[in-house]
């Protein structure tokens, strides 16, 4: 019994050192960092990427064990809380589970409560974290982007977050909107009308040009999406879908129908490209327009032009 006793003993005294040597930490700092696996995970080594962030040991008795016992290889993109005083065990445990921050985007002008809902998900908020995100009065600050969001923020923290962003790319446009005596805020709502309206980038600053010289004339602007806006999801549960002409009737601010001038509000998040066009319409005497069924734009200068382009274009 006592050399058994020995005998374990001594593999434990041998093994030890062995055991840390090549799965101890490799540091004694228990401050957390952040380590990344990409949204796109294609060509992504996460071992070579915890080697060369010195998260764990280079060693190939680590490797064998590694190319054995293969239980990280689901990891899910996002940012992983870990110290460098972790042992290179507990680091893939980590790593295995759910990440600490969730990579979140989206890339189209969204209203604030598809984003709400877009991070409700990701973030696994309930609806009275839900319905608090929707009560904020910050529609079309919420920059269209790819955002790594910790799981333990809460809804005035992501706002803030999107905002941030917001500031950090419209900063280069605010000078630009004074020397052009245009505020801020009307390029802003300008922007998201131009974002839901446009096919694309070819005819954004063709509509910017009409929608501007319909504000100069004082006209109505008469554009779809704000009764879209006005009425939130349709009948299919689509935010931005078909619409019954009734919505042109409905008595609300943004029904650019009844109401001249811009809605009170941008009537979603547009992203830079769209902000430049408000700012740089395209010179035009054009009045009205329609896409057809290819989405080609066709404007004209008099209703009556804009009734034959229906007739031509689509009926």
């Amino acid at each position: 019994m006592k050399k058994i006793f020995l005998l374990i003993l001594f593999v434990i005294l041998i093994g030890l050192p062995f055991y840390w040597y090549f799965f101890g930490p490799v540091g004694s700092s228990k401050e957390t960092e952040i380590f990344i696996i990409p949204k796109n995970k294609t060509d992504f080594d996460l071992v070579k990427s915890l080697k060369d962030k010195k998260f764990i040991k280079k060693n190939k008795i680590l490797d064998y064990y590694l190319d054995t016992f293969v239980f990280f290889a689901d990891a899910k993109p996002g940012g992983y809380r870990l110290s460098k005083s972790m042992w290179a065990l507990d680091i893939f445990k980590k790593i295995s589970g759910k990440p600490d921050l969730v990579w979140v985007s989206w890339s189209s002008c969204l209203r604030k409560e598809q984003v709400g809902e877009i991070l409700a998900e990701a973030l696994g908020w309930d609806a009275q974290e839900l319905d608090k995100w929707n009560s904020f009065n910050f529609e079309g600050q919420y920059y269209p982007d790819t955002y790594l969001v910790p799981i333990d923020e809460n809804g005035e923290q992501v706002a803030k977050r999107l905002i941030d962003r917001f500031n950090e790319k419209f900063s280069s446009y605010a000078e630009k909107y004074i020397t052009e005596n245009i505020r801020w805020v009307t390029g802003l709502k300008i922007a998201s009308l131009i974002a839901r309206e446009a096919a694309g980038s070819a005819d954004m600053h063709l509509i910017s040009g009409i929608i501007w010289n319909r504000l100069n004339k004082g006209m109505a602007l008469q554009i779809d999406a704000t009764m879209q806006y006005t009425l939130g999801k349709n009948s299919e549960g689509k935010w931005w879908g078909s619409i019954d002409l009734k919505e042109q009737k409905k008595d609300s601010p943004y029904n650019s129908y009844l109401h001249k001038g811009l809605p009170p509000t941008p009537i979603c998040s547009p992203n830079i490209d769209y902000i430049e066009a408000a700012l740089n319409p395209e010179e035009t005497d054009c009045l009205f327009y329609l896409h057809d069924h290819l989405k080609q734009i066709h404007c004209s200068v008099t209703y009556e032009e804009h009734l034959q382009n229906i007739k031509k274009y689509l009926d």
